[in-house]
């Protein structure tokens, strides 16, 4: 039983190890393109208030 457990922890010990590593890369796309959004918001709006 204890040569089961052993190769079964290792891979919980793997996976929880690259999910949370994954899940930042994940973070860190959407937060750039949250800035994008952003950024043509403000574009947009000053070509508006130019225009005026």
């Amino acid at each position: 039983m204890l040569k089961f457990m052993k190769p079964l922890f290792a891979a919980a010990l793997l996976l929880s190890a690259t999910l949370p590593m994954a899940a930042c890369h994940t973070m860190a796309g959407a937060g750039q393109d949250i800035e994008h959004t952003g950024e043509e918001i403000t574009e947009t709006s000053n070509e508006v208030y130019r225009e005026m």
